[in-house]
């Protein structure tokens, strides 16, 4: 088991693809504490994770908050963040509170957690940011979520020189099939989720456990660090 006696973090992961990359790292022999706002959520998501799993409430976007989660947990291996989301909409429509909201969360809240986490890293650990496909291929009305994808990945690579020898890098995930598209009527997400398909040179939806595998391999491959890991079925070659 490649994550054997490894103590590892996912925040948001409760659902979708953190708890996806959750269910793997155990499997993997590590030890896991999962984090998101939701209690019910963690509670149920705990249920499905085999091995040694620790639940706490956590809201990011509140540095105070962070940095007491991060003192609770101690010394550890290795920090992923999935925290996902926000808005999309014409740049001139969106209200400028929509957009603080999003990068309090997405942008700020993976910034605190690498800042108030890193002190309790081991030397030989690593961190590992979610983005999206957006940073490098965006459309019209992903202004907000284009913009803090790309951030991110700026700041991993400016921690990975900061940081080292801890490695920091992104794991930067397509058109994926999770809770996220919950929202959408059936009939309109299988619909989308065609045309994407059919566009694609990988032609089908990602699922969130091949995300976590690409977590898993940043992780344990100890000599990549500063490196954006698209997992996207080609999205940036495609006609979308």
């Amino acid at each position: 088991m490649k994550l054997q006696g490894k103590k590892v973090i996912v925040l948001g992961g409760s659902s979708g693809m953190g708890l996806a990359t959750a269910q793997t790292v155990a499997k993997e022999g590590a030890s896991v504490v999962i984090a998101s706002r939701s209690k019910e959520k963690l509670e149920e998501a705990k249920k499905t994770i085999q091995g040694s799993v620790e639940a706490l409430e956590l809201d990011v976007a509140h540095e105070h908050k962070v940095k007491a989660f991060f003192d609770q947990i101690g010394p550890f291996d290795h920090l992923i963040s999935t925290v996902a989301g926000g808005p999309t909409g014409n740049f001139l429509e969106l209200e400028p509170a929509d957009a603080k909201r999003t990068f309090d969360v997405k942008y700020w809240g993976q910034y605190f957690s690498a800042r108030y986490g890193a002190p309790y890293l081991n030397q030989d650990g690593s961190i590992t940011f979610c983005t999206g496909v957006l940073s490098r291929k965006p459309s019209i009305g992903t202004s907000i979520l284009s913009t803090i994808n790309g951030g991110l990945e700026a700041l991993a690579r400016a921690l990975a020189l900061e940081l080292a020898p801890i490695r920091v890098n992104v794991v930067s995930p397509g058109i994926i099939d999770t809770p996220l598209y919950g929202s959408m009527p059936n009939d309109r997400k299988e619909e989308y989720f065609r045309s994407v398909s059919e566009a694609l040179p990988v032609p089908r939806i990602g699922h969130a456990n091949e995300i976590a595998d690409a977590f898993v391999f940043l992780m344990t491959n100890p000599y990549i660090t500063g490196t954006v890991l698209a997992v996207d079925g080609g999205y940036p070659l495609s006609s979308l």
